[in-house]
C-alpha cells in the first residue's frame, strides 16, 4: 500500500491538462455490452476503477483492451456471460451499471448487490425499481440481483431523486427495449449527457438528455462506434483550488468549461482569477482567501465531489465559511484530519463550520475515500512542513497521475512504501 509525502508550503506554476472523465468512462464501457460491434472509446483515464470494470466486462466474455495511452477498445461481440460477481462489484459500485444493459442485451442480468459504501447509502433500489416497472423479473437472492426478461418493453420512469447511475442504467436498457421508455425527474449531469450522445451515435433514439425528462424510443440494434470521453470537471476542480490554496498561477488545459458553472462561480466568490486562453483556463489564486457559503445539490448545483476540496481552501479562509453537504450522510469523514493538519472544523449533522486560521502544519493522516483523498492533498501543498497521506489508493481509482502532473506545476509530491 502506497503513501503520498507532500513537503509545502509550495507555489504552483506551468500549465497541466486535464485527463478523460471516470464517471463518463464508466457507463459507457458498460454500454458497450449493448454493441453488436467494437466500441472504442478515447481519452479514457488510466485508473483503477477503470481497471476493474475492464475485469468485470472480460469475466462477462467481452474483450476489453488497450489500444493506446488512453485509448481503450471494448468488444462485446461475442458476450457469454450474466455473471458479475461480488469480489469485482465490491470494489467499485458503479458495476451496478451492467444491470441494464445486461438484461436488455442478453435477457437476464446475475450482478451483486454492491455492498458499503464510505461516504453513505447509495440504494439501488430505484434501479430495481425500473427495470421492473419495464418488464423484468427482478429477484434478490443470496446477495445478488438476478433479473430476467423476455424483451424490456418501454414504461414511464419517475425517480423520486434524481439518480446519476439510475438514469444511466434506463437510459442503456431502454435504448434496446420495444417501445417508448421516459424517464422523469432525470439525472442533468454532464456525464450523463455524453452518455446519450454516445448511444445516440451508436444508433439510439434519445431525446431530452440535460433535461429533467429524457425520451428513449427503444431500437432493435445499436452498432459499435468511436467516442472521445469528456473531460474531468472535477480533476479540474481540483486544480483550481490546489491553485487558490498556494496562491499560485498555473494554465489547466482542456477543461470542460460548460459543465463548471457552479465550481467557477464559487472560486471567483472566494477571490480566485479565471482568464480563458486557448484550450483552457488560466487561475490565480489570491493572498486573502474569502469566506462563503457552500450547499452541494445536483447538478447543476455545486457538486458534492467538490465539497472536500473547497473545504482545504476555505480552512485558510479570512473569515468563517459554512457548508452544507445534501447528497451524502457521511461525506465529512475528511473532516477530522483536515483538523490534524491545523485546520479549524466543527461539524454538526450535515453542516460544517470552518474558521478560517493563519496557517496549516504537516502531520500524518488519512484518506477515507476518494474526494476526501484530493482535499488533503491540496490542503498539504500549503501545509508547512511534511504531511503524509496514507491509504493513498482511494486516489488511484479517480486521478490519473495527480504526483506527476504536481510535480511538473513545481510540488514537491512523491510516493511511498505505506
Amino acid at each position: 500500500m502506497d503513501k503520498f509525502v507532500i513537503e509545502g508550503p509550495t507555489k504552483l506554476s506551468g500549465t497541466t491538462f486535464t485527463s478523460g472523465s471516470k464517471n463518463a468512462s464508466l457507463p459507457m464501457m458498460a454500454a458497450a455490452i449493448l454493441a453488436d460491434g467494437a466500441v472504442v472509446l478515447n481519452n479514457v483515464p488510466r485508473l483503477r476503477d477503470i481497471d476493474t470494470m475492464c475485469k468485470l466486462l472480460n469475466g462477462l466474455g467481452c474483450i476489453c483492451e488497450w489500444r493506446g495511452e488512453n485509448r481503450l477498445k471494448v468488444d462485446c461481440s461475442s458476450i457469454s456471460s450474466d455473471f458479475a460477481p461480488y469480489d469485482l462489484v465490491r470494489k467499485m459500485r458503479a458495476s451496478i451499471l451492467v444491470l441494464g444493459p445486461l438484461t436488455a442485451r442478453l435477457g437476464s442480468a446475475h450482478v451483486s448487490l454492491p455492498g458499503g459504501c464510505a461516504i453513505g447509502v447509495r440504494p439501488v433500489n430505484l434501479h430495481i425499481a425500473a427495470i421492473k416497472a419495464m418488464g423484468g423479473d427482478v429477484q434478490i437472492e443470496n446477495g445478488y440481483i438476478k433479473a430476467k426478461a423476455k424483451k424490456l418493453r418501454g414504461a414511464t420512469i419517475y425517480f423520486d431523486i434524481p439518480t446519476v447511475t439510475g438514469t444511466e442504467n434506463v437510459l442503456m436498457a431502454a435504448a434496446l427495449s420495444e417501445g417508448k421508455t421516459v424517464i422523469k425527474n432525470a439525472a442533468k449531469e454532464p456525464e450523463v449527457v455524453d452518455l446519450a450522445r454516445m448511444l445516440k451515435k451508436m444508433g439510439a433514439r434519445i431525446e431530452g438528455e440535460g433535461e429533467s425528462t429524457i425520451e428513449i424510443e427503444g431500437v432493435d440494434r445499436l452498432c459499435g462506434v468511436e467516442f472521445t470521453v469528456m473531460s474531468d470537471r472535477i480533476e479540474a476542480g481540483t486544480f483550481m483550488c490546489a491553485a487558490m490554496i498556494t496562491g499560485s498561477e498555473i494554465t489547466i488545459k482542456n477543461p470542460p468549461l460548460d459543465a463548471m458553472d457552479a465550481i467557477i462561480d464559487k472560486f471567483l466568490e472566494i477571490g480566485g482569477e479565471l482568464e480563458r486562453v486557448d484550450d483552457g483556463i488560466l487561475v490565480r489564486g489570491c493572498e486573502r482567501i474569502k469566506p462563503t457559503m457552500i450547499k452541494t445539490a445536483v447538478y447543476p448545483g455545486f457538486p458534492t465531489d467538490m465539497q472536500a476540496q473547497f473545504m482545504a481552501v476555505l480552512s485558510l479562509a479570512d473569515g468563517t465559511s459554512i457548508i452544507e453537504e445534501t447528497i451524502f450522510e457521511n461525506r465529512f469523514m475528511h473532516v477530522a484530519e483536515l483538523n490534524r493538519l491545523g485546520a479549524n472544523i466543527v461539524v454538526s449533522g450535515n453542516r460544517a463550520v470552518v474558521e478560517g486560521v493563519d496557517g496549516l502544519v504537516g502531520a500524518s493522516v488519512m484518506a477515507t475515500d476518494l474526494r476526501a483523498s484530493a482535499s488533503l492533498v491540496v490542503a498539504a501543498l500549503a501545509a508547512k512542513g511534511k504531511t503524509e497521506i496514507l491509504r493513498i489508493y482511494h486516489l488511484d481509482r479517480g486521478y490519473e497521475s495527480l504526483e506527476e502532473k504536481l510535480k511538473r506545476l513545481g510540488a514537491k509530491i512523491w510516493r511511498e512504501k505505506q
